[in-house]
């Protein structure tokens, strides 16, 4: 049998889960405060709905689940790969979402604020800050096409990131529809567009040239890759700049009044500005994308943006919807490297007595309990190595019920 989890999950020391419970909840705090009301959803879902949800790459990152029992052999019976898996395990809470509201649409408010906080799953390489199994935290607004929706979920999220104490961050903001025109502007076609997209979206990590190399690659003019690569190098490239490219001034004007009342918002604690190379790879966003960028991990700590057209895969109209998601995993990891320490919290005490008095011992671990929080532990014979332990797991200090009616205390009280 192996010890350790799979790869690209983790085991949690109680330490570390009470680090992750609390950042949990105050980011939960800050969006029910705002007005957002939570659901859950499972973690698994129909394979018709995953592969028909324009994930992007992340399509290519299910986990798939295979079929049971008689339908397994049938499928493996027929040679068709595909038929091997009718479920699958959610890779973000974007589809889970499109399809529970065009399911209960009837009994949710409109606009429909909501809080999603759970896991999803992508069969990813595994690196720091990007695992397997990871937990998002979102909030999304669905039935209003307002552009006000964005300014709301931006604000809110950021005051979830700063009540967990993340405020050295920036947000990039572009939109799909700008972006489509700068791309046709160059001379890609219409149905181009995506194909590039996904390119374009290596940016960050390929530079320029490989970006150049991959859309050669893919069989493109060449003189249309140099004429697109050379125009978005253009710096700075501000949405003045986009104006000359792109006819859609709805999408323009939207974007800069997102930035402006933004600005008016966030009294200088955080950033806010265009970005013509933010992508975001779901292939599911139609207008306004946007991400958060932490200036201490150097890396996207957050993202989202507008889909329009999800819901009405389910139900055959389209609802207009926009959210924003916390990488919550990278934020854990930002706030472990910070040597973060949870404000407020209970001091540990133990209370140590005799195994034949356990009824007095939870009375009296009672009685110091709105103080502290409180472990019973039998009295050992060599009650020495149990101090040092205690002292190894933060305890404050103890109480030997059989010895004295005082605590006491440890070094590192």
């Amino acid at each position: 049998m192996k010890l350790n989890s799979v790869k690209g999950t983790n085991d949690y020391l109680p330490s570390q889960t009470k680090l992750r419970g609390y950042v949990q909840q105050k980011i939960l705090e800050t969006y029910e405060s705002c007005g957002f009301e939570r659901i859950t959803t499972p973690i698994l879902e129909d394979m018709e709905n995953l592969s028909k949800s324009e994930g992007g790459e992340n399509l290519g990152l299910m986990f798939k689940i295979l079929k049971r029992g008689e339908k397994l052999d049938e499928a493996l019976a027929s040679g068709n790969a595909k038929e091997l898996s009718d479920i699958g395990l959610r890779y973000d809470l974007t589809l889970p979402l499109s399809r529970f509201y065009a399911n209960n649409r009837a009994s949710l408010a409109s606009p429909f604020k909501v809080i999603q906080i759970d896991r999803s799953f992508r069969a990813e390489r595994p690196q720091r800050g990007r695992l397997r199994e990871f937990v998002q935290c979102d909030i999304d607004i669905l039935g209003s096409s307002s552009v006000n929706c964005e300014i709301e979920l931006i604000d809110t999220t950021a005051k979830a990131l700063m009540s967990v104490g993340i405020s050295n961050f920036r947000i990039r903001i572009n939109d799909r529809r700008i972006l489509k025109e700068l791309i046709m502007s160059a001379g890609f076609r219409d149905e181009d567009c995506e194909s590039v997209c996904i390119c374009f979206d290596k940016l960050d990590k390929i530079g320029p040239d490989g970006v150049k190399k991959e859309l050669l690659e893919k069989g493109f003019p060449e003189n249309v890759t140099e004429k697109f690569i050379s125009m978005m190098q253009v710096k700075p490239f501000t949405l003045d700049v986009a104006r000359k490219y792109c006819t859609n001034t709805e999408a323009i004007d939207s974007v800069a009044g997102i930035i402006d009342k933004i600005r008016q918002l966030n009294s200088d604690r955080y950033t806010i500005e265009y970005d013509c190379s933010l992508v975001r790879g779901q292939g599911y966003y139609t207008g306004t994308i946007f991400e958060i960028e932490s200036l201490e991990f150097g890396g996207s700590v957050g993202g989202g943006g507008r889909y329009d057209n999800m819901v009405g895969k389910f139900i055959g109209e389209n609802v207009p919807a926009v959210g924003f998601s916390i990488g919550f995993e990278r934020i854990v990891c930002i706030l472990n490297d910070n040597g973060f320490t949870i404000p407020d919290s209970k001091k540990k005490l133990a209370v140590i007595y005799p195994a034949e008095s356990v009824v007095e011992a939870i009375k009296i671990a009672d009685g110091y309990r709105s103080e502290y929080d409180v472990t019973l532990y039998e009295k050992p014979k060599k009650i020495g190595k149990l101090f040092g332990k205690l002292e190894e797991y933060g305890f404050a200090g103890c109480r030997i019920t059989d010895e004295s009616e005082n605590i006491k205390f440890f070094g590192n009280a």
